[in-house]
């Protein structure tokens, strides 16, 4: 990714700012966001409220707590405008000093991660905790300095959230069964940061990333793997400008690669009915989005149904952009949560099987369904939690 401007006086010196300014006003942004009935100011209006001079008006309005960072409107821009990454990030930074005060459950995850270094503020000596229950042996960098193939950044909701720590133990099973040279940094590692600098709080992205850049210099290794789309994002966009170098992969098409030796472990049938959900930073962002189909297909008795509304046009899950943190607000809003309306269309397709490659999707997606009253029919799984119950002991 290109240098990107740090403030909104700077646009004009960038070509990325530039192509904001060549906006044609067509509404494509406004009308494919999930959010975009709800919003005083959608990405159309914001430009329009800018080139008028009157961007004062947005600042004072809470409407960007709406924006989920789903990339939908980048991805559709005719004109290819960097609105997710560029124009809407700057906009709620200048909001956020303008607005009384943020959410107080969103407040809580950024403050908790920059004090614990993850949203939930859980102690950093719980980080690895999970590793005691693995049943393969996973090696942590501080212990076994070695160099690796692999770093394996686990990242937040996979090593702390019970069920996230289900996609732990399930990719470290495939890793070891496909003998894959990794190690972890263990109670080392920190939020990626991409929390911070999608949701209003450049400057606790800036801190996270410049703690792992540190602790990613301490170790040798050729590239970074992670489960997290989101960490994925901000190693990929932000980290270059800090002096990223690895290479970097996220897990599910780094498994995808390993298709054919996957394959013959692929033992056990599993008989289910499986519709995934594209995650909006691996599909509309980085466009992964038949690796985790292709890794579907190889499960033995697996049935792939397609919802309505899939690839570049999926629904979000809600959490992004900090809305992992902000069901309260939508709910004292009045809005639907985008949770729940990916949940309904997933339990139309009559899948058995919900799968996703994020960890945020997990806990969204079993809440939502939940909700609905859909969870005795339909259940949630990683991509990876599927593969490691189709390999035989």
């Amino acid at each position: 990714m290109a240098t990107c401007p740090a403030t909104l006086e700077e646009l004009p010196r960038y070509p990325e700012g530039k192509e904001i300014l060549t906006c044609l006003q067509c509404g494509m942004c406004s009308g494919t966001c999930p959010y975009g009935d709800v919003m005083d100011y959608p990405p159309r209006r914001i430009i329009a409220m800018m080139r008028a001079g009157m961007l004062e008006k947005v600042f004072t309005s809470d409407s960007l707590l709406s924006c989920v960072a789903c990339y939908a409107c980048m991805a559709k821009c005719p004109r290819g405008i960097q609105l997710t990454d560029v124009l809407l990030p700057l906009v709620k930074e200048q909001t956020l000093t303008h607005l009384p005060e943020l959410p107080s459950e969103l407040q809580k995850a950024l403050q908790n991660a920059l004090r614990y270094g993850n949203p939930m503020g859980e102690p950093a000596r719980k980080r690895a905790a999970w590793v005691k229950s693995a049943s393969v042996p996973i090696r942590i960098f501080a212990e076994d300095p070695r160099p690796a193939d692999v770093l394996w950044f686990v990242e937040c909701y996979t090593a702390f959230y019970p069920r996230g720590q289900d996609n732990c133990r399930a990719t470290a099973r495939l890793f070891h069964r496909l003998g894959i040279d990794y190690a972890i940094l263990g109670n080392e590692e920190k939020c990626a940061g991409e929390c911070g600098r999608l949701t209003w709080e450049p400057g606790l992205s800036e801190t996270l990333m410049d703690y792992n850049m540190a602790v990613f210099q301490k170790y040798q290794f050729n590239r970074i793997v992670t489960s997290c789309p989101h960490a994925h994002n901000a190693f990929k966009n932000r980290y270059p400008a800090l002096g990223f170098h690895w290479g970097l992969e996220h897990t599910t098409p780094f498994l995808g690669k390993h298709l054919a030796q996957l394959k013959p472990l692929l033992t056990r049938k599993l008989n289910y009915t499986v519709t995934y959900h594209d995650s909006c930073c691996l599909g509309r962002q980085s466009e992964f989005f038949e690796a985790p189909r292709q890794l579907l297909k190889a499960i033995p008795g697996v049935k792939l149904v397609e919802m309505v509304h899939n690839r570049i046009n999926s629904i979000c899950c809600g959490g992004g952009g900090g809305g992992m943190w902000l069901d309260t607000y939508f709910k004292a809003k009045g809005h639907e949560r985008l949770s729940e309306r990916r949940a309904k269309e997933a339990a139309a397709t009559g899948a058995d099987v919900l799968a996703v490659s994020c960890p945020y999707e997990v806990s969204r997606f079993e809440d939502a369904l939940k909700v609905l009253g859909y969870d005795k029919r339909l259940i949630v799984r990683d991509v990876t939690e599927l593969l490691a119950e189709a390999m035989e002991e």
